[in-house]
C-alpha cells in the first residue's frame, strides 16, 4: 500500500523533473524565468511593473506571467509596462507548478524573450515547494509585514537566491527593524543578497532586472543552504539533487492537505470537482484582452 509520503515525494519529483527540464529548453533559446513569492500585499505587482517598465526603456525583451486564484487584476496593471503579459487563473489552487508554466508559455512566450518573470500566487507555503524551472528565485517581504517573516516562512526565505524588501519608504513609519530583519534571513539562508526597495521613492530600482540579466548570462547564483538549528521550524525539509529544498509540510495524497486537489480530484475547500486549474488572459495595450483557456493538470 503507498504510503502518504511515498505520493508527496512522488508529487514533487514529478515536478522537479519537469521544472529541470522545462530550465534547460529555456535556457537553450536565451531565456531564465525569475520565480517571484510573497505574501499577498506586499507590493510584488508595483514592483514587478516598475522593472517591466524599464526593461522596455532598457529595449530588453521580457515577457510575465502573473498567477491568481481569481480575477485578472495583475495582468492589467502590467500590461501597462508594454510588454507581453500572461494571467494563469488557478481556480483556487494556493500556488504554480512546473507544468502549469510550461502549458502557459506553449505557443505564447515570444522567442526573443531573454527574462520570464513568474509572479506566483501571493502565499508563502505551498509555492515554496515547487521548482517553476527557474534560474532566480526572489523572495519579497514588505516592512509592514514585520521582521519575522524569515522565521515564519523558513522554506520561502530559506530557499531564496535574492530577498527584496518592499515599501522601505514606510520603514520609520512602521518601526521596522532592518537589522533583526537581516539576521532573520541569515539565520534561514546564510549568505544570500537582501536590498531594499521602494516604488514610491525608487530606491533598489532596477537590482531585480540586473539580477535577472545576470543569471540569462549565466553568472553563479547564490545556492541557498538551510540553516540547520534546533527550531523544528527550519528543519522540516527534504532535499533534492537539483540543490532545491522542498517543504515536508504539504501532503498530497490524490490532493493537497489544504483540500486543492489536483488534476479533476475534488476541490473540498473551494467546492470544485472535477476541475482542471489554469485560466490564461493574455495582455496587450493595443487590443482588447483576449481570453485562451489553458488545460488542467496532467493526470497523475
Amino acid at each position: 500500500m503507498c504510503r502518504t509520503g511515498d505520493l508527496r515525494q512522488a508529487v514533487l519529483a514529478r515536478n522537479d523533473a519537469g521544472a529541470q527540464a522545462l530550465r534547460e529548453e529555456l535556457a537553450a533559446r536565451g531565456t531564465v524565468v525569475v520565480n517571484m513569492l510573497s505574501s499577498p500585499g506586499s507590493g510584488k505587482t508595483e514592483l514587478l511593473q516598475q522593472e517591466l517598465t524599464l526593461a522596455r526603456t532598457r529595449a530588453v525583451p521580457v515577457a510575465a506571467i502573473t498567477a491568481d486564484l481569481a480575477t485578472d487584476n495583475d495582468a492589467t496593471r502590467l500590461a501597462r509596462a508594454g510588454v507581453p503579459v500572461l494571467q494563469v487563473l488557478t481556480d483556487g489552487l494556493c500556488h504554480l507548478e512546473a507544468a502549469m508554466v510550461r502549458r502557459a508559455i506553449d505557443g505564447w512566450l515570444p522567442a526573443e524573450t531573454r527574462v520570464l518573470f513568474v509572479e506566483n500566487v501571493g502565499n508563502l507555503v505551498c509555492p515554496a515547494s515547487y521548482d517553476l524551472g527557474e534560474t532566480l528565485r526572489v523572495a519579497l517581504a514588505s516592512v509592514t509585514e514585520g521582521e519575522d517573516k524569515p522565521l515564519k516562512y523558513p522554506n520561502a526565505f530559506g530557499l531564496a537566491q535574492l530577498v527584496l524588501v518592499t515599501k522601505a519608504d514606510l520603514a520609520d513609519a512602521v518601526g521596522f527593524d532592518e537589522a533583526a530583519f537581516r539576521a532573520h534571513v541569515e539565520r534561514v539562508n546564510p549568505g544570500v543578497e537582501v536590498v531594499l526597495t521602494s516604488a514610491r521613492t525608487g530606491a533598489g530600482a532596477g537590482v531585480l532586472l540586473d539580477r535577472a540579466l545576470a543569471a540569462q548570462q549565466g553568472t553563479p547564483q547564490h545556492r541557498p543552504v538551510m540553516a540547520r538549528t534546533q527550531d523544528p521550524a527550519l528543519t522540516h525539509h527534504h532535499h533534492h539533487d537539483d540543490g532545491h529544498t522542498h517543504d515536508d509540510g504539504h501532503h498530497h495524497d490524490d490532493g493537497h492537505q489544504d483540500g486543492h486537489g489536483h488534476d479533476g480530484h475534488a476541490h473540498a475547500e473551494h467546492g470544485h470537482a472535477g476541475h482542471g486549474h489554469g485560466g490564461g488572459s493574455q495582455h496587450r495595450q493595443d487590443a482588447p484582452t483576449p481570453v485562451r483557456p489553458l488545460p488542467g493538470h496532467p493526470s497523475r
